[in-house]
């Protein structure tokens, strides 16, 4: 079994899309106006509006903005360089600025405009890179 797909569910389906366009630098697919995915090379993080919920049984399923207890994680090439390239845009919803962890990695915390704990990475040690050797890059 493998993941392959995280999804958000929003009310504001078009800011959260330009949110994660601007973050990741991936162009999302928008397959309808409340449908759309980004996708990384090990990967997707889909983006459905309140109109999905419809789909899986209604609007109990799912609340939007209420998430407090997941991170969404994304692997960066320099987490430095992401920091200094989106310190301007997401001055007020920065949650910790780059700091490396007690295993290995230097993480970037911030939310999205739901709410939602992002979290960018870079592996610097060599045991963190370790587990990262052919995996989510």
């Amino acid at each position: 079994m493998n993941l392959v797909s995280i999804r958000i569910i929003t009310a504001r389906l078009e800011e959260l899309v330009k949110f994660y366009e601007l973050v990741t630098g991936i162009t999302a697919v928008q397959y309808t106006p409340d449908f759309a995915e980004l996708k990384t090379s090990t990967t997707t993080l889909a983006i459905g509006s309140t109109k999905t919920l419809l789909f899986f049984g209604g609007d109990d399923v799912a609340k939007p903005a209420q998430n407090s207890s997941v991170i969404i994680e994304f692997k960066a090439d320099d987490v430095e360089n992401d920091y200094i390239r989106l310190d301007d845009v997401l001055q007020n919803s920065i949650v910790q600025k780059p700091t490396v962890m007690p295993w290995g990695n230097k993480s970037f915390l911030f939310r999205d405009p739901d709410g939602n704990l992002v979290n960018l990475f870079t592996p610097v040690t060599t045991e963190a890179a370790a587990r990262f050797n052919g995996q989510n890059q």
